[in-house]
């Protein structure tokens, strides 16, 4: 049987290398998909102490709830990355100095 230790050193595992990916690139997409990996360790996190957790499933609804708003916060960052692709023509957020011309 899987024990919680295992699905925390995953998730732990999984937020590490989101973390990686989000200081090391330079390409926003890349740096959003960081950010979702961590995104996602945390979510495996509450569901992991939501199936250990026998008498409610708050971990489970938290998870959703998570899930619902990522995938709401992927929506607006992707808009505002293809806006500034459109004006700037390049999606390093190190060439996007400033925001009015």
């Amino acid at each position: 049987m899987i024990s919680l230790s295992d699905f925390l050193i995953v998730s732990a595992g999984l937020f590490c290398i989101g973390l990686f990916v989000t200081l090391t690139k330079r390409n926003a997409i890349q740096i959003l998909i960081g950010i979702e990996l961590m995104l996602n360790a945390a979510i495996l996190n509450l569901i992991a102490f939501g199936k250990y957790d026998r008498f409610t499933n708050s971990g489970q609804t938290f998870a959703l709830f998570a899930i619902v708003l990522a995938a709401a916060t992927t929506a607006v960052a992707l808009a505002i990355i293809l806006n500034v692709y459109k004006k700037y023509k390049t999606i390093d957020p190190d060439k996007t100095d400033q925001l009015k011309d």
